[in-house]
């Protein structure tokens, strides 16, 4: 990740979307399912949205962070294999994830070792820059539901440049959230954390519930949806946390693509374990047996864990490096049976 690495201007508030006056001068916020009921100047948990005269205004119109990555780190595997996205993030998140890798973004607000380092987007400026690229954009690293205004901004010139729109998103939004957004994002890579709504509130202070309810109305909406799940200790790492999300998806689709994705000790989690490649491999077997065609492993397990094999003849039709695509085909060589996905 390239942070921008200038000195901080101060934040800059601007009107939200989502927002619902209440009496004494109170707002709800109706972007995420928190649904926060603020008071006179009062900022919600997750930092970057507050009460300003009645209405709710929002710091992530702003950029902290922009890396020019392909597709396969969001990871999206079935979705214009081989090409790149222009990755931007903006502070904030609506979870407290332990765990998190990139909690110098997401944890803004929670600390005072973390300052607000973000910058007022250039949705123009961002737009011409993707296009340069031959890119997509993206929305990453800190949570994308929190910029959904900046989203909304950047769709306004990306769709006339023929520019796709990516998120990789915790799923925690309110249906109205994911209805604003979902005609405006090509795909979208969410993240199921735990099994069950009491492991799932530990980790992330919410409930899981919503996260699977938006997955099926992204779907619903025809955007392009793939699930990955850290194996986290204690959220998502038993066998029998993992049987019960690969069962879940499995009756959503069998053919969704799961990815697991290896626990890396960070935060505040660092004396813990990173995932070892034998739970990994049995993790994807418990994918496979719960009738899932699309099981995947970044690394640790080697190319074959990353490539795509054909569900009804097992070829090799997709084959990728550990963050690109060397070789694809939208369907199988040898009984031409289509693999899944948005190929164009």
């Amino acid at each position: 990740m390239v942070e921008l690495g200038l000195p901080a201007p101060p934040v800059l508030w601007r009107d939200a979307v989502l927002s619902t006056g209440l009496a004494g001068g109170r707002a709800r916020c109706g972007l995420c399912p928190h649904l926060c009921e603020l008071d006179p100047d009062e900022t919600g948990p997750c930092a970057v949205r507050r009460n300003s005269g009645g209405r709710v205004v929002t710091a992530t119109f702003a950029v902290t962070a922009v890396h020019l990555d392909t597709v396969e780190r969001k990871p999206l595997y079935h979705f214009r294999p081989g090409t790149k996205v222009l990755t931007l993030a903006a502070p904030g998140c609506t979870f407290r994830c332990n765990y998190c890798v990139n909690h110098r973004l997401s944890q803004y607000g929670r600390g005072s070792e973390l300052p607000w380092s973000g910058r007022e987007a250039d949705p123009g400026a961002l737009v011409a820059r993707a296009q340069a690229e031959h890119a997509a954009l993206g929305l990453s690293y800190s949570e994308p539901g929190l910029s959904l205004e900046l989203t909304l901004a950047l769709a306004e010139l990306a769709a006339p440049a023929g520019i796709p729109l990516v998120w990789k998103t915790n799923g925690f939004l309110t249906p109205a959230a994911v209805d604003a957004v979902a005609p405006y994002l090509a795909a979208v890579t969410v993240d199921i954390k735990a099994a069950d709504d009491r492991s799932h509130e530990r980790l992330t202070g919410a409930p899981l519930r919503p996260v699977l309810d938006a997955i099926e109305r992204f779907r619903a909406h025809g955007t392009w949806v793939e699930v990955a799940t850290p194996l986290v200790p204690g959220a998502a790492d038993s066998p029998a946390a993992l049987e019960r999300i690969a069962r879940y998806l499995a009756s959503v689709d069998p053919l969704l693509p799961w990815h697991l994705l290896r626990f890396t000790p960070d935060f505040r989690m660092r004396r813990h374990q990173p995932t070892s490649p034998s739970a990994l491999q049995a993790a994807a077997g418990i994918g496979a047996a719960a009738g899932l065609a699309h099981v995947y492993v970044e690394r640790a397990l080697g190319e074959r864990a990353r490539n795509t094999a054909c569900r009804g003849c097992g070829t090799t039709v997709i084959r990728r490096d550990v963050w690109t695509t060397t070789s694809w085909a939208p369907e199988c060589p040898n009984c031409r049976l289509a693999v899944p996905g948005r190929w164009s």
